[in-house]
């Protein structure tokens, strides 16, 4: 296994990569969750929103399989996150300017063009700092700077919004952009290895298979395609509900809707936070598909809540629902993927598969849920949305078996 030389002048360069994910995860909440309650506070009916949204969901879906393969080939991968981070910022500043359909569509581009890039080329960066052996402990400060990035956000942000509106957001998210260049600036490239980084330097990556090869071995995985149905299902219900709900509150009251969405992403990050070192645990001691039936099995009950409560309180505390639901999924999808590719050296081509069906089904669900506002109402939206997770759950357990162990050890 290859390890890192941990020297001082390194260290320099591992104390900055918390901060870089803490001050990332404020410009992209900063460029998500917000923009659907904009666009209806500025007379865009819900139909539209959800297309817009979705349009930007699959540059992302469209730009993922390729994202990894650059990140690979980038000898300079500070580049790509100041460049993505450059994008993010653009993007904001064009919403700022007004809520015609130009400008949120170049938005909209700018931004799903740099979210593929900007997740991996950190995890590389880390990667090549720390090495195989301090990966997953650096990693999990990474997660946990990440998450306190995005409470903090979300109350600069609604304190933002009070003072200067909807508008203010996203010129204040453009400017956290320069705190990440600033941290940036304290990573030395020469710390970095450049092979160590895509996951080189042993003989699982001396010989590459072919891409066709790797489909292959996923096609024939019945698990894994079962799997990863239940996993865009899940999303193509889960994605539009916190928009939704902002953007239902914006119509009657623009000035407090951005508030209660710093609220909803507190309660579900704080819990997430809470929450996923336990769900780690846990899984290998229980299995998988107990806890993932947990988690699949409270979106319908959040879809029924959003649809029959109506009380603010009420609503922030449905979050805590989002929170146990993606806790579970963002730890145990990876275990089982983990579990089904063990001894074939194509994990990470599968998270890629995996990352294309969560985003295809994010994207969708804006456009489905904003169909059901449309010509319905909210409250069905909410419903329909809840009836594709009930779908999702029942796929699930009748369909995926438990993979913990299911497989008898490989050859090394």
């Amino acid at each position: 296994m290859t390890v890192q030389p941990q020297s001082p002048a390194t260290q320099k360069s591992v104390r900055p990569l918390g901060w870089l994910n803490f001050f990332l995860a404020d410009i992209q909440t900063g460029v998500g969750p917000f923009l659907a309650a904009y666009l209806a506070a500025n007379h865009w009916n819900a139909r539209d929103v959800g297309f817009m949204l979705t349009g930007g969901g699959l540059v992302t879906v469209v730009l993922s399989p390729f994202a990894g393969a650059i990140v690979d080939a980038s000898r300079n991968k500070r580049l790509l996150v100041a460049v993505g981070t450059l994008a993010l910022a653009l993007g904001a500043v064009l919403v700022a300017c007004g809520s015609r359909i130009a400008l949120i569509a170049s938005a909209q581009l700018l931004i799903g063009g740099a979210g593929p890039f900007l997740m991996p080329a950190v995890a590389a960066i880390t990667l090549g700092i720390v090495g195989k052996r301090g990966f997953d402990r650096q990693f999990g400060k990474n997660q946990a700077f990440n998450s306190a990035g995005n409470v903090f956000s979300a109350l600069l942000l609604a304190g933002v919004s009070w003072i200067f509106g909807l508008r203010g957001i996203f010129l204040a998210t453009a400017a956290l952009a320069l705190p990440v260049w600033i941290v940036l600036g304290r990573i030395n490239a020469k710390d970095i290895d450049n092979d160590v980084a895509r996951g080189g330097k042993d003989a699982a990556t001396a010989a590459a298979p072919s891409h066709s090869d790797r489909l292959q071995l996923i096609c024939r995985n019945r698990t894994l395609l079962l799997f990863f149905v239940c996993a865009f299902l899940f999303h193509l219900a889960n994605a539009a509900m916190l928009p939704q709900l902002g953007e239902m509150l914006a119509k009657g009251n623009e000035r407090a809707a951005a508030p209660f969405m710093s609220a909803c992403i507190i309660v579900t990050q704080v819990v997430i936070a809470c929450s996923a070192a336990w769900v780690g645990r846990t899984a290998g001691s229980i299995g998988r598909k107990p806890l993932l039936l947990i988690g699949f099995g409270v979106l319908p009950l959040r879809g029924v809540l959003y649809a029959v409560t109506h009380l603010t309180g009420a609503l922030i505390a449905v979050q805590i629902l989002d929170g146990v639901a993606n806790a579970i999924f963002g730890v145990v999808s990876i275990l089982v993927i983990a579990d089904e590719m063990r001894g074939t050296r194509h994990f990470n081509f599968a998270q890629g598969v995996l990352a294309t069906c969560v985003g295809l089904g994010a994207a969708l669900s804006n456009s489905l849920g904003g169909l059901l506002i449309h010509h319905f109402n909210y409250a069905v939206s909410f419903l329909g949305l809840g009836a594709v997770a009930a779908l999702a759950f029942a796929l699930l357990w009748v369909t995926v078996p438990e993979t913990l162990e299911s497989k008898a050890p490989q050859p090394a």
